[in-house]
């Protein structure tokens, strides 16, 4: 039975099998494994609908999006973070806060952001699914994005398109659960650390291990009685092996310090502009020249940035501008 208010799901009988299926897999295997648990989706959508491509996006600040998890075309996309602009499919979902599907603009908004796999390609059909996760004021913020998509036109019906929405809510929610024990733990005492902040203490720790993990790999085919015979066994775990660390690491910069965009953001158009050149060491007579204004201009334009970053000299806010400007 479906929660109380909410109508069963309208997918086939067959689907709803599958579906079914893997939820329990998810609940038993892939709780605490992203790459698993994205990995898994695809493999289980691919039961339902045509996937050429398919990939995970993470919002990340203002204008950030991580991608932890991609596939093209049967090949693993390495991870990646891009900036998006005002047409693509980051933006369409932030401002509609719904599924969007290519037939709503004939994939205008697909084809404006940055593409997936192989760019020489264009995809002729795309779903792509927000996921949400509720913040303190008890609002609703969408924090990421799935997307299936297909190089043949039409790929996508209804059946399909509401099986990858119900998927994508069970992914929701795993992350939702993570990220609300994260919290719990962030209120223990942390010592010098703040909570929350990913330190290279951690990083290389993490390191550390995961390639012990591939050297044992690779030492195990070194010895094993058959090293003809077993060597692509290990070759294949090796590339699994790397793709979990690429997928991990770049879900670890999600913990990274949102605290020099959110500050830059919090600037009019005129003060980033100026806060742009302070990263650049100008004094306050060559950003007058810079920018076509006055000095006195400049002189209040930097008192209401030092306020709003609540810092006393000109120096901190451009290292904190460098910090925000860094790929």
């Amino acid at each position: 039975m479906p929660p109380a208010g909410q109508p069963p799901l309208r997918v086939d009988a067959e689907t709803a099998i599958i579906l079914r299926e893997a939820y329990h897999k998810i609940a038993a295997l892939f709780r605490a494994d992203h790459y698993g648990l994205y990995d898994y989706v695809r493999f289980v959508v691919a039961k339902i609908a045509t996937v050429d491509a398919f990939y995970v996006g993470l919002l990340h600040g203002q204008t950030r999006v991580r991608y932890p998890y991609g596939y093209d075309d049967g090949r693993y996309v390495d991870p990646d973070t891009h900036r998006f602009g005002p047409h693509g499919q980051a933006a369409w979902l932030l401002k509609h806060r719904q599924t969007y599907r290519f037939a709503y603009d004939n994939g205008a908004a697909l084809h404006a952001g940055v593409p997936i796999g192989a760019v020489g390609r264009r995809s002729e059909d795309a779903v792509t699914v927000p996921i949400f996760r509720t913040v303190k004021d008890g609002s609703d913020q969408l924090f990421g994005m799935l997307s299936m998509q297909s190089y043949e036109p039409h790929a996508y019906d209804d059946n399909a398109v509401r099986s990858f929405e119900w998927l994508a809510g069970v992914v929701e929610r795993v992350l939702t659960r993570e990220g609300e024990d994260r919290d719990a733990l962030r209120r223990l005492p942390a010592g010098d650390v703040g909570p929350g902040q990913l330190t290279s203490d951690h990083v290389m720790e993490y390191l550390t291990h995961r390639i012990a993990s591939i050297r044992e790999i690779a030492t195990e085919a070194l010895t094993a009685d058959d090293m003809a015979g077993t060597v692509h066994g290990h070759l294949v775990r090796i590339i699994d092996t790397t793709e979990h660390i690429q997928s991990e690491l770049i879900e670890m910069l999600m913990e990274t310090d949102e605290g020099p965009e959110r500050r830059f953001a919090e600037l009019t158009k005129a003060q980033q502009g100026i806060a742009t050149l302070l990263a650049d060491e100008l004094d306050n007579d060559q950003l007058a020249a810079e920018l076509g204004i006055s000095l006195n201009t400049v002189k209040t334009h930097l008192s209401a940035i030092l306020r709003k970053y609540g810092m006393a000299h000109r120096a901190q806010v451009a290292e904190d501008v460098r910090k925000y400007l860094a790929p």
